[in-house]
């Protein structure tokens, strides 16, 4: 049960025992602490289109609003786990290098791993989809020559590439999400995630944040994280089907289109975000046949939160609400 009346601006992001809400004025984190408290407290953060309004121009601030969400998203993943005291970790504190050079050590621990994160992605979503494009296609095109790298030859399924790399995104993609909901931790994330949702369609519903109806509300929201990243793997599809009937050169240099990929990525996010708030704008049958993929792998993402949980997302959420609800409202960011 969601009957949308405000269609709000506010967004939020599922923490370790805790939720983030980032409001029009506001970001603040609330957290379930050990003792069963419930903390909040506010991150400061100023949107850089603020200081280059340039970068908040329509397709542009896709790809400029996607880095501050994760930046934000990872800064507000680390203060949640050290109230949990999950970054009291004796072991690591006792090593050799800890001991010797201290938070520095760890803030290079953190560094390292982003880029070796960055690269995974690459690897997956960029690499590996043209590399299983080119076997199958040197398999069903006699004489043609398995390549990774350079030249490809030309062959029956040139005219499916694009499709083809895009279904094997969406299905890696698909794997992740349903392989990390096998963990209890992430589960219970999950269901935070759930809460978040619920709570901000009882916001636009315009109903008072109580837990009772609070629950009621569907956890599956067409503005949300997963559901953007759905969005830009089916709109590479199209962009990437485009420019190879545009540019044929690009089926056969298989680094040229690498890195063609790569470079369109800010593109592909700007397209992805402006459906993403067209469909949290408005409902009608166009936006809810965007919105239908992400909402469906929600399931995946989402769980039914328990009462607490939802108690720790209406605080979140109350904390950043504005005195005046239309400055919440879209269009106003």
């Amino acid at each position: 049960m969601n009957k949308q009346t405000n269609y709000t601006s506010i967004g939020g992001q599922a923490l370790l025992e805790g939720v983030m809400m980032r409001g029009p004025q506001h970001t603040v984190m609330a957290t379930r602490t050990p003792d069963g408290a419930i903390t909040t407290e506010e991150l400061p953060f100023t949107p850089v289109r603020n200081r280059l309004p340039v970068l908040g121009w329509p397709v542009i601030r896709g790809s400029v609003n996607m880095v501050e969400s994760f930046v934000l998203g990872y800064r507000a993943l680390m203060k949640s786990a050290e109230k949990l005291g999950i970054d009291d970790d004796e072991e690591v504190k006792d090593t050799f290098f800890y001991r010797l050079f201290g938070e520095k050590f760890m803030a290079a621990v953190g560094v390292v791993a982003a880029v070796l994160g960055v690269g995974l992605a690459l690897v997956l979503f960029m690499w590996l989809p043209t590399a299983l494009f080119n076997l199958l296609n040197s398999l069903v095109t006699p004489g043609a020559s398995l390549t990774i790298g350079g030249l490809a030859a030309a062959g029956r399924l040139d005219l499916y590439k694009g499709l083809f790399e895009g279904v094997v995104k969406v299905i890696i993609f698909l794997c992740y999400v349903a392989a990390t909901a096998l963990m209890s931790d992430i589960r219970r994330t999950y269901q935070y995630h759930g809460a978040e949702h619920k709570s901000i369609f009882c916001y636009e519903a315009g109903l008072p944040l109580t837990v009772e109806n609070i629950r009621r509300q569907s956890r599956f929201h067409p503005r949300c994280g997963t559901s953007f990243l759905i969005l830009i793997l089916l709109v590479s599809i199209l962009v990437s089907s485009a420019l190879l009937l545009l540019f044929p050169v690009l089926k056969t240099i298989t680094w040229l289109w690498i890195v063609v990929k790569i470079c369109l990525l800010p593109v592909i996010c700007g397209l992805g975000y402006e459906l993403i708030r067209l469909c949290g704008r408005h409902n009608n049958w166009f936006t809810r046949m965007v919105a239908a993929p992400g909402l469906w792998v929600q399931r995946l993402t989402t769980r039914e939160p328990q009462d607490d949980m939802i108690e720790v997302a209406a605080a979140a959420l109350t904390a950043v609400l504005p005195d005046n609800p239309e400055d919440a409202r879209w269009g106003r960011d």
